[in-house]
């Protein structure tokens, strides 16, 4: 049988999604139960333990379809982008059909429909909620009411994917992470991408294998805003022809800097551009 990521598709030697039967061995195939999480973010893991690195960061009103439950823990896999793992069970409700998405780096979530009201929810950018707009508010179904400023009908899609980005600048770095709290390199391109209504897989070597064209290096010195850079393990974009924002570790920040500076950084360390992708 072919390797199957597992990042990507639900399946353990005592379990497996229904779908990948034939595909994988596993002692019993279930089909997902369709759920949507409810609370602001939750990290997902790869394996149920608290002191695991996040491996990704799961957001309000995200569609999952769930595997198993045990009394802590949820075995899922994100409907938007396939990632497979595990979360607090808690972090589970009904599902619900979205009606808005969460467009500014945070949505907030008042007591009233009034912005002098007492604050109730904190949302990420990315967040999906359902409601009915009334005004200057959209009334969601929890019984809390958002500024319409913060939101964007779902279908309704920002032109500009590094402008997206630039919002971040100045986010801590965070593995894993996927909101204004904290963010890494992968993340950060995923979110901006999915804002403008494309999208991608979740990590970097996903990206780089499956989003936009590789350019040849005799194009390396023709650099446009949006082009992507990869590195084993990293990635940021380009916001001109001389400069890249990336989350990364060297600042603990989402930055924006020359990309000669980040390339001879790299190469000091043993890790070389490895493509340049336009979209």
């Amino acid at each position: 049988m072919p390797t199957l990521d597992p990042r990507r598709h639900a399946f353990r030697p005592d379990l497996a999604d229904a779908r990948l039967r034939g595909k994988v061995t596993a002692e019993r195939f279930v089909a997902g139960e369709p759920r949507r999480l409810i609370v602001p973010s939750i990290e997902l893991h790869a394996e149920p333990r608290t002191d695991q690195p996040a491996t990704t960061e799961a957001l309000w009103g995200e569609d999952v379809l769930v595997f198993e439950e045990t009394k802590d823990w949820a075995f899922v896999q994100l409907s938007a982008d396939g990632y497979v793992g595990y979360l607090a069970r808690e972090a589970l409700g009904k599902t619900a059909t979205s009606t808005h998405c969460v467009s500014s780096l945070w949505g907030y979530g008042f007591k009233a429909p009034d912005i002098k009201s007492n604050l109730r929810m904190v949302l990420p950018m990315g967040a999906r909620v359902s409601g009915k707009l009334d005004g200057d508010f959209l009334a969601l179904t929890e019984g809390l009411f958002m500024p319409r400023q913060h939101i964007s009908p779902i279908g309704q899609y920002e032109p500009d994917f590094v402008a997206v980005a630039e919002r971040l600048i100045g986010t801590p770095y965070r593995w894993g992470g996927k909101t204004a709290l904290g963010i890494d390199c992968s993340g950060l391109l995923q979110i901006a991408l999915q804002a403008c209504g494309r999208a991608v897989p979740r990590d970097s070597d996903m990206q780089e294998a499956e989003i936009g064209r590789a350019l040849d290096r005799g194009q390396w010195n023709l650099l446009q805003r949006g082009d992507l850079v990869y590195w084993s393990g990293h990635t940021g974009v380009m916001t001109d022809s001389k400069h890249m924002l990336h989350a990364n570790g060297h600042h603990m920040a989402v930055t924006r800097e020359p990309v000669e500076a980040v390339a001879d950084r790299a190469t000091r360390r043993g890790s070389p551009i490895t493509s340049i992708r336009r979209l």
